[in-house]
């Protein structure tokens, strides 16, 4: 075996080297081929490409699901599946703080999808440093699954029972206070620069100030961390397989940031998705705890569970909503 071979074959969080450079080829192809080439030049995106994104971003997950399949076995790819769709359903909400972000800001929407990709990169990086520490406490200390679980209950009760949620205080957010107090910051839109340089009165040289572009960035990132709170527990509890958590929760996510320009404008239809989710957040949680009672739930019936779970808050959200006027419309941002 050449030493090429060995390190192809090595193992890396119990999986193969080669499965995970593939996961990485895929994706850095999938964000070249979007920003350098369909994207190349800010532009408006409509709903009827941003759904025709992520229906190429959504096969893309289902191809390599299957070549997880093929490699790591039926087991592995349903529960691919599983975090899959739990993940992009759980996201759902973080659309509707993204297009509140873009509004207070009044980015142009021919520059939201930069601020998106570039979101992206950010939320590779720091779901890798959350799933890979979730992965250690797991295997380190068991029991932390059962912490998760009862956090999943409680979470998909408190959802199941809350009322309207009430729309974050942007301006008040103290991230956002502190990006202030520590940056130069302008009010004004520079094109589709995160940075810019300008001259101040009084000042003989250009000092370097951070656009609004870059404080919705800072928040959106921000908001994925929150989400990621609610997300990483829920895929953890369906597998504990690093390589299955991470790359479900990317694929979720790049297929969810392609569709945002569509569901940002219909995110109203989807009111009673809420009640699916709290279900599939207490079916997930509750596994954990009756794992010692019926033994450990069959990846087949997690998977149908969830999908028959979320078909139905879709379908439902979709009927009783039928004649109600948007709530949002992302169209209206400010240009």
């Amino acid at each position: 075996m050449t030493a090429l071979q060995a390190f192809l074959t090595t193992p890396v969080l119990g999986t193969s080297a080669w499965l995970w450079l593939v996961f990485m080829a895929i994706v850095i192809g999938l964000l070249v081929l979007d920003l350098g080439v369909l994207h190349r030049h800010d532009r408006e995106i409509e709903m009827r490409e941003s759904l025709l994104l992520y229906s190429g971003y959504f096969s893309v997950g289902v191809l390599f699901g299957a070549g997880v399949w093929y490699q790591l076995g039926a087991q592995s790819a349903l529960e691919f599946y599983t975090g899959f769709l739990v993940e992009q359903s759980l996201s759902m909400d973080n659309v509707f703080v993204m297009a509140m972000i873009f509004s207070y800001f009044a980015i142009p929407r021919r520059y939201q999808h930069r601020v998106l990709f570039w979101g992206i990169l950010g939320v590779v990086f720091l779901r890798a440093i959350m799933i890979g520490v979730g992965a250690a406490l797991v295997q380190n200390f068991a029991w932390v699954l059962y912490i998760f679980g009862a956090f999943l209950l409680f979470t998909g009760v408190k959802m199941a029972l809350s009322k309207e949620d009430s729309r974050p205080d942007l301006a008040n957010n103290p991230i956002l206070k502190f990006v202030r107090r520590h940056m130069r910051v302008t009010d004004q839109i520079h094109g589709s620069h995160f940075f810019v340089r300008h001259t101040p009165a009084g000042h003989s040289k250009a000092l370097r100030y951070a656009t609004p572009l870059f404080l919705a960035l800072v928040l959106i990132e921000l908001a994925d961390l929150v989400f990621a709170v609610d997300s990483v527990p829920a895929i953890f509890a369906i597998t504990q397989d690093p390589f299955i958590v991470y790359t479900s929760n990317i694929f979720a996510i790049l297929g969810l940031r392609a569709l945002y320009f569509a569901l940002a404008a219909m995110i109203h239809r989807f009111a009673y998705l809420k009640y699916a989710l709290a279900l599939v957040l207490v079916f997930i949680g509750g596994k954990i705890f009756l794992v010692g009672i019926i033994g450990k739930t069959p990846p087949v019936i997690s998977l149908s569970v969830t999908l028959g779970l979320l078909i139905g808050g879709v379908l439902l959200s979709l009927w009783k909503t039928r004649n109600d006027p948007p709530a949002l419309d992302a169209e209206k941002t400010p240009h």
